[in-house]
């Protein structure tokens, strides 16, 4: 077997973890609300944590270098999760995803302004179909949008300011400090809202959300192990594998199935952060290569950017990620 076949059914498996994981939150997320959920998904996710700084090879101290790009990255991050968990509760999970899988188009519009990245045609008129298969999903005028569709869009959108933040600064800043300040911050802000929304729970579902946090490490370092072994073009696109999982798990666990509306704009979405993704690794059409750094999966309250895991264990180094 290849090492770029080995490495895409290594991601395979990865965001099949994924999947699990968020099917987890939605289960919970019918009993609990998001900012509880928040709250111990980071509490738990912190032993973890602890193992990545200890395997941290690069020095320094925990003072950001770029406060004001951290603080930008730390207020997405802290809207990210929230709006992740609460649209994982409240939507099905091809509508979930299918929304979240709007990023990479973000991150190309994105890359403009903050990366002085030059987008050309192509990429353009992939971002205006991706955009149009958003508009696919979400039906505007035929059904009734809910939070949990602005929620969505907001995670989408919050990932994509968090991970070009990252690409703007990374080369210059400790990955455990753009690990920790969002962790920090979502801890901090969950526990002062948890007196207003907390629900006693059972040790049984304390136990899931421990869960919840040990398939996110688990499937980190599985996609860690996975760019080890494969090209990221070969890889990256693999994040589409997840509508597969939503179709099977939403069915499974709870009688969803995808309408027709939703698997148009799902396969328009994909088709065009596919192009993208294909665009920047021809070489010469991205300077900044933005979509292909993002590591494939959006970033969540237990679900930080595998890049800062490769960066934290001195798997790759920050100039191969972040050079421009």
């Amino acid at each position: 077997m290849s090492a770029n076949a080995r490495g895409a059914l290594i991601a395979l498996l990865a965001f099949a973890i994924y999947a699990v994981h968020d099917v987890v939150i939605k289960i919970m997320g019918g009993s609990y609300s998001p900012f509880q959920l928040v709250f111990f998904s980071v509490l738990l996710t912190f032993p973890f944590a602890m193992i990545s700084m200890m395997r941290d090879s690069v020095s320094g101290t925990l003072i950001p270098t770029h406060p004001w790009w951290l603080a930008l990255r730390t207020v997405a991050a802290v809207i990210t999760g929230v709006c992740a968990y609460y649209a994982f509760s409240v939507l099905p999970l091809a509508e979930v995803y299918a929304i979240l899988f709007a990023a990479p188009l973000i991150i190309t519009v994105l890359a403009i302004p903050v990366l002085g990245e030059k987008v050309r045609i192509h990429r353009w008129a992939a971002v205006i179909v991706g955009l149009i298969g958003v508009i696919v999903v979400l039906r505007p005028g035929t059904t009734v949008l809910t939070l949990g569709h602005l929620a969505a869009l907001l995670a989408a959108f919050g990932g994509s300011v968090a991970s070009i933040v990252v690409r703007k600064v990374g080369a210059n800043e400790r990955p455990m400090v753009l690990l920790l300040y969002p962790m920090m911050a979502n801890f901090v802000i969950m526990a002062a809202a948890l007196p207003f929304v907390y629900v006693p729970m059972p040790i049984e579902h304390l136990g899931l959300m421990g869960l919840v946090a040990a398939l996110a490490w688990m499937a980190s370092r599985m996609m860690i192990t996975a760019y080890q072994n494969g090209e990221a073009a070969i890889i990256a696109p693999m994040q589409y594998s997840q509508i597969i999982w939503a179709t099977i798990y939403g069915f499974w666990f709870f009688g969803e199935t995808i309408d027709m509306a939703t698997g148009i704009g799902a396969s328009i979405i994909i088709a065009s952060g596919m192009y993208i993704v294909l665009r920047e690794s021809r070489g010469g059409g991205s300077q900044n290569t933005p979509v292909l750094r993002t590591r494939s999966r959006g970033e969540t309250a237990t679900t930080p950017r595998v890049s800062l895991f490769m960066r934290a264990a001195g798997r790759i180094p920050p100039r191969q990620l972040f050079k421009r």
